[in-house]
């Protein structure tokens, strides 16, 4: 009885998590949108710089396509922004852009790849703190990323396996790194039943 009960339960959470899942694909494809149009590029030109198709950009920007955290910096590296504004919160930010409360944080849940990067700190500066969740096997994929910046990282819980142009290492909780973010790198959790956390921090070169 017990296992009959449950099976209907499950099936409304993995509905719940997708219609979460589509409507924040729709959030960022509209800031993608808005921040191409502030620029006064058009999908074509942001096509040709990236290497993406015309098509495949116009799904992202209208929600149809879940981007991939590549796709992602790739395209804020053309746009002149870092990751973080692409990010949705909850509310307007503190007057002063200093402090961010824990209940005001904004988000990106790359739900299709089990990621979620909540935004520590504000502002457009060149220095940004995540908190990134990674679900249990969940990764960047085999295609490594490759953008401007700088980054660094210590992992808090569970265990990250970190590739860096072709090194790759396992850390634990307390361990921690840093590379420049034009070195092919890609990640994921080993775990296949423990999430990990990662205090990740990204700089960016502004223009």
């Amino acid at each position: 009885m017990k296992q009959a009960a449950d099976g209907p339960r499950n099936e409304h959470a993995a509905a719940d998590g997708a219609t979460d899942g589509l409507a924040a694909d729709r959030a960022v494809g509209q800031r993608l949108r808005g921040l191409r149009q502030e620029r006064g590029l058009s999908l074509k030109a942001v096509a040709a710089a990236t290497g993406l198709s015309i098509g495949y950009l116009s799904q992202v920007e209208r929600g149809l396509s879940s981007p991939s955290l590549r796709v992602l910096t790739r395209v804020a590296d053309i746009l002149g922004v870092g990751l973080g504004a692409l990010f949705d919160g909850p509310g307007a930010p503190a007057a002063d852009g200093i402090v961010t409360r824990a209940g005001e944080r904004a988000a990106l849940t790359l739900w299709r790849a089990g990621i979620t990067k909540q935004l520590l700190t504000q502002g457009d500066g060149a220095l940004s703190l995540f908190l990134m969740q990674l679900a249990p096997l969940a990764g960047t994929g085999d295609e490594p990323l490759v953008h401007d910046g700088e980054e660094a990282g210590l992992v808090m819980e569970g265990a990250l396996v970190l590739t860096v142009e072709g090194r790759t290492a396992e850390l634990g909780p307390g361990d921690s790194f840093r590379f420049a973010s034009r070195r092919p790198h890609r990640y994921r959790n080993p775990s296949p039943d423990r999430p990990a956390a990662v205090l990740w921090v990204n700089a960016v070169p502004r223009p």
